[in-house]
């Protein structure tokens, strides 16, 4: 018949081929070449529970903080949040790798007149279920404006709480040194004697350095305060964290073609990170238009994906 077609309108995957993909997925590292992103609608509590054991490097994520983003995610009561929070962490905690790590960027935020224990808490309950609570790392908001309120000033950091299984975890520390600073031509010009030895401190702290280690080098080892600034431009969603943030910990937790799972992707950005760092990501958020937003900014930067369009997984 004129003008017909011998092409089969395709039909989209329902949830159990969405699930036995993903699966897949998650647990085949490809041979070579660029790593495609997956960016998934649902609840994280159910996509996790898709995901095999033991299969992320890396799970890096922000979620939507106390009473916080009303509109956006309907908001959790300070007094609620650890409950709410465990049960996903227990998944993420599930489909880790032994040797990875999850990073948690979370601020308590002020109810009647201080600082909420949400934060502490959920510290606690995740040391209580297992969780070796490995290091905090500070990110500085350095483009932060200026304010204050009649009992405090303007915040300017946030947590980022590093958690991992077990004492022994991958990390790569040379991935993310940083200049050694201008100080250094001056200091390092001439050496006493006890500039070329491990020079225990007057103070006797244990924390002696040996100081002509440094010459002749021009990059050291951070310390564990970010200083980055915030994300400015418009994102479309309500608390975007910049690029570099994600990037960072993608950088020294994970090596080319590993997995790392965002639950509260929102707009992609640690998807974003990781097709620039050419790693496999799963991102999850419970908005469509987010899901939407995230896939549209990956086609923008070139970035692959499992699937063209967002897929939803229901309980």
């Amino acid at each position: 018949m004129r003008g017909s077609s011998n092409k089969r309108k395709r039909r989209p995957p329902n949830s159990e081929t969405i699930a036995e993909t993903l699966a897949e997925y998650a647990s085949t590292r490809p041979n070579k070449g660029a790593t495609r992103q997956v960016i998934l609608q649902g609840d994280c509590l159910d996509v996790l529970r898709c995901l095999p054991d033991e299969c992320a490097d890396l799970v890096v994520t922000s979620p939507p903080y106390a009473d916080r983003r009303k509109s956006t995610y309907g908001g959790i009561h300070p007094d609620r949040y650890a409950n709410w929070f465990m049960p996903r962490a227990a998944e993420i905690k599930r489909v880790l790798k032994r040797e990875g790590s999850f990073v948690l960027n979370i601020k308590e935020k002020t109810y009647n007149g201080q600082r909420h224990t949400y934060v502490i808490e959920i510290i606690l309950a995740m040391k209580e279920s297992g969780w070796l609570w490995t290091e905090e790392y500070v990110w500085h908001k350095k483009n932060c404006y200026p304010g204050k309120w009649p009992n405090r000033f303007r915040d300017a950091w946030e947590r980022c709480l590093h958690f991992t299984k077990q004492k022994k975890f991958k990390m790569f520390q040379d991935q993310v040194m940083v200049p050694v600073g201008d100080w250094a031509e001056k200091r390092l010009a001439k050496l006493s004697n006890t500039d070329k030895m491990r020079d225990e401190s007057r103070s006797q702290s244990g924390f002696g350095k040996n100081v002509s280690k440094w010459v002749g080098r021009d990059k050291v080892y951070p310390t564990n305060v970010l200083h980055f600034a915030t994300e400015c431009a418009n994102k479309n969603h309500s608390a975007a964290f910049p690029l570099t943030l994600p990037e960072w910990f993608i950088r020294l937790f994970t090596r080319e073609t590993d997995l790392v799972v965002d639950p509260f992707v929102g707009c992609g950005t640690t998807a974003l990170a990781c097709r620039k760092l050419n790693r496999r990501s799963i991102g999850i958020d419970m908005r469509r238009d987010y899901c939407d937003l995230a896939l549209r900014r990956l086609a923008d930067e070139g970035g692959k994906t499992l699937w063209d369009a967002v897929q939803k997984i229901d309980a």
